[in-house]
């Protein structure tokens, strides 16, 4: 397991330095249940967590290549946003994003001692593309291998990657519905990555993909 904390500097614009308004969590609901996400993924609102934090949406991600429903999933993750307008101080702002994210891998990424480096960059890189704001980024990935014997021995091992992230978005005052939008997307991102699959090709819309 690899335990990962981030705590380099991020650009925060100056609506950051304050409580948002009343109006911010409802904003930045909006702009997620109507966030553009690339066709393999499915998301649906789940039950959000009600003991950290006085307001929170939660949504479970799945990657389907064919979006055929009773296709199994190659990757999948939860992603939730917490708002406390007070800020706790280990957020470092008033939101925090809580994800994770995993999926079966090729077999030589069990032994691959970078393995956990290049998760973690798989998030990271995918917050820098989308120009994001964030702050106080924390998380472990974890690569398991699982190896049968006896009676299966036959089976092939079996390499799993998770990763668990947390970060605070720093969101501009008025513009929260975009910009969390964003923030789920490049999650979407990183679980696509993990999936396995290539960019979008330039000029492919993604589709509204959250269910309710």
């Amino acid at each position: 397991m690899s335990r990962i904390s981030d705590q380099r500097p991020r650009q925060r614009s100056a609506a950051g330095q304050g409580a948002p308004e009343p109006g911010a969590f409802a904003r930045g609901l909006q702009g997620i249940r109507a966030a553009q996400v690339r066709p393999e993924l499915v998301l649906e609102e789940v039950p959000a967590p009600t003991r950290l934090a006085p307001h929170a949406v939660a949504l479970s991600g799945e990657v389907v290549p064919s979006r055929v429903e009773d296709e199994d999933p190659i990757a999948t993750g939860r992603f939730v946003v917490l708002h406390d307008p007070d800020a706790p101080e280990p957020w470092e702002g008033t939101w925090r994003a809580v994800t994770y994210a995993k999926a079966q891998m090729e077999p030589e990424v069990g032994h691959d001692p970078l393995a956990g480096q290049a998760g973690w960059s798989w998030l990271t890189d995918a917050l820098d593309e989308a120009q994001l704001g964030w702050a106080a980024a924390a998380g472990t990935v974890t690569c398991v291998t699982s190896e049968s014997f006896g009676a299966l021995a036959d089976r092939e091992p079996t390499v799993e990657l998770e990763i668990r992230a947390s970060w605070t978005p720093v969101l501009s005052e008025g513009d929260e519905a975009r910009e969390l939008a964003a923030h789920l997307g490049a999650w979407g991102d990183l679980l696509c990555t993990l999936a396995g699959l290539p960019p979008l090709p330039d000029g492919v819309v993604a589709l509204s993909g959250v269910r309710r």
